[in-house]
């Protein structure tokens, strides 16, 4: 993929995103990424620039994190020849799972991962929609760690850089990749 077509593909995603104003509670400006799953190819273009960074890494699984990170998680791990491992809100996973308890933007949140599902892989990388605040990420690292794992990146599609998420992360010495950051 060639910059020129790099940088097209990003403003069509900067384009479909939408803000929704006081949601999920009143002062929050709620990035939407649903509009990107209307059309077909965008998804595969976005899927394409997500995995590049780590098309040489030997990645063998992709973890998505609840619930948009299973929209481009998916297409990733395909991208990459790799499985996907869905990290899940307390409580919707079968089986014995790991779990943590961190802070969002607005509030407090739960996260899991099956005691199992990692079992066969070593090189992991955790992909989200969008960094924030950095505790979602930050959790799933932790998650990975309880299993004996460890991740080899973040990939996200938006990076909202004045919540400052990357700084949380930073102590992770893990590349961080967003295609877009605003």
């Amino acid at each position: 993929m060639t910059l020129s077509q790099t940088a097209d593909i990003k403003i069509r995603i900067e384009n479909a995103i939408q803000n929704i104003p006081n949601f999920p509670k009143e002062g929050i400006i709620f990035k939407d990424l649903t509009p990107l799953l209307q059309d077909p190819v965008l998804c595969a273009e976005v899927a394409a620039l997500a995995a590049a960074p780590f098309k040489d890494k030997n990645i063998d699984a992709v973890v998505g994190l609840e619930s948009r990170g299973f929209w481009f998680g998916p297409l990733i791990a395909q991208q990459l020849n790799a499985a996907f491992i869905p990290i899940r809100k307390a409580g919707k996973l079968p089986g014995e799972t790991y779990g943590i308890e961190y802070n969002l933007e607005y509030g407090t949140a739960a996260i899991e991962l099956q005691k199992n599902a990692l079992t066969q892989h070593q090189n992991i990388i955790i992909h989200d929609d969008v960094l924030a605040t950095g505790g979602t990420a930050a959790a799933a690292c932790k998650l990975l760690e309880m299993a004996g794992k460890h991740a080899l990146g973040f990939t996200f599609i938006l990076e909202l850089d004045f919540l400052e998420g990357r700084t949380l992360l930073q102590d992770t010495n893990l590349p961080i990749f967003s295609i877009i950051n605003t």
